[in-house]
């Protein structure tokens, strides 16, 4: 069965333009109360946690869930702006029935989207988000009022997930005498973030902490980091990190402003943990970068390949019972410390890596010199479907035959928008840039 709303990463959209519309989301409520809630429970009663990020459009939308919610009768508990995976965790932690995100994560303002996460702080499977797919095709109505659910505010939201990212961190080390830029992309951790870090040690410089409801990720986080590679040098601080809109992806950079990817800081992560025993393997994407394939099967270390999100690295990970993946864009995954990708914990766990080596970032990863890759994005009509287009298939067939051993392409449309993505790989810069290009130009 085909998904009509739920996406790679939950129901994401322009707001005002369907399914983001206030009507929508509190069927959608009314929906996922239904199906979440049916766990067997019958001595007490179902509720869910809602967070948002800083969007204007996150007020309407979290009322219109609570509606949704209440009318199936499932209590809420809001917990205003928190970083994505301060859900998974929050909702693991208060033993709720699901958690809820209001979020279009590294989107532009004026998208937004609502994801959920199980009781045990897992995104859903496929087959759950079907279930409410196939619930939203029934006439909403509402349960007696004895039976309505209610909603409150938790007050010690952010204080109780600022203890969890800490708790992380080995006990052992601090951040004493570390400077450190910090980027938040005036997004849902724009509080949080600065505090963890800072009780840890560190001297925070952070930027990106000003939303105002439409500058989320506006030319500040991990999907505009040149402010970030900017404030390191002008601060002189010792390292920069960068998280987007909802913090559950993490770019880096080192004093001089160079900046590191996902695959980089997962590199370096595996490294670590090879120093006390053996890794069994790591899950990347289609988008990993070939050079880390290759390093860590010369390490002694698996590696497999998951469909681009992070949801689907999981997938891969609990089917080979392996704890450590992600992906090249930011999203890291640490099972045996968070279950979601998390950028503050992510950070922690490449700060303590560096605290016990000693090494600068750029000498914890000098030995894995990347493989040039150059990804174009394509606007195209909403449902293009690239593989019908026979120019396309042929001119990336040709492409892969003039390529050979010395390089890879990979085309997908985006999950959460009309774009399609053109990604070539190649040892040569130049190559990778030209073969892009001729894709790209045939859309």
């Amino acid at each position: 069965m085909s998904r009509k709303y739920f996406g790679t990463d939950g129901v994401r959209g322009r707001v005002g333009d369907a399914p983001i519309t206030p009507d929508f989301v509190m069927r959608l409520g009314y929906a996922a109360g239904k199906v979440l809630t049916q766990t067997g429970l019958t001595d007490t009663k179902p509720a869910v946690l809602i967070g948002k990020d800083t969007r204007i459009s996150g007020y309407m939308l979290e009322a219109a869930l609570e509606a949704g919610f209440s009318a199936a009768g499932v209590d809420v508990m809001l917990a205003g702006p928190v970083p994505t995976p301060a859900v998974a965790y929050l909702t693991r932690a208060l033993r709720l029935s699901a958690g809820v995100v209001i979020s279009a994560s590294h989107n532009p303002y004026y998208d937004n989207g609502i994801k959920f996460f199980s009781a045990q702080g897992n995104k859903l499977p496929d087959a759950v988000e079907q279930a409410i797919e196939a619930a939203l095709e029934t006439p909403m109505s509402c349960v007696s009022s004895e039976k309505l659910g209610k909603a409150r505010r938790i007050d010690d939201a952010q204080g109780r997930y600022v203890e969890f990212c800490k708790s992380t961190f080995p006990n052992e080390l601090d951040l004493r005498g570390l400077k450190i830029v910090l980027d938040c992309a005036h997004g849902a951790a724009y509080q949080i973030a600065p505090l963890v870090f800072h009780e840890l040690g560190a001297d925070v410089v952070t930027i990106g902490n000003q939303p105002n409801g439409l500058n989320i990720n506006d030319g500040f986080g991990a999907t505009s980091p040149e402010a970030l590679m900017v404030a390191v040098r002008a601060h002189q601080a010792d390292l920069g990190i960068a998280l987007d809109g909802d913090a559950d992806r993490l770019l880096m950079a080192d004093a001089s402003g160079c900046l590191y990817n996902g695959d980089q800081l997962l590199y370096l992560m595996i490294k670590d943990r090879l120093k006390n025993g053996p890794v069994n393997g790591a899950v990347g994407t289609l988008m990993t970068n070939m050079a880390l394939e290759v390093a860590l099967k010369k390490m002694g270390v698996g590696f497999a390949r998951a469909k681009v999100g992070d949801r689907y690295v999981l997938e891969v990970l609990r089917e080979r019972g392996w704890i450590l993946g992600g992906e090249g864009s930011g999203h890291l995954l640490f099972l045996d410390k968070q279950t979601t990708g998390d950028g503050i914990v992510s950070a922690l766990q490449v700060l303590s890596a560096l605290k016990r080596s000693g090494l600068t970032l750029a000498q914890s990863v000098a030995d894995l010199p990347l493989f040039p890759q150059v990804l174009i994005n394509v606007k195209v009509q909403a449902g293009f479907d690239w593989l019908k287009n026979a120019g396309m298939v042929a001119e990336k067939e040709k492409v892969e035959r003039e390529l050979g051993d010395n390089g890879r392409v990979l085309i997908r449309a985006s999950g959460t928008e009309p774009l399609i993505r053109v990604m070539v790989e190649a040892k040569n810069a130049d190559l990778a840039q030209q073969m892009a290009h001729r894709i790209a130009e045939k859309i």
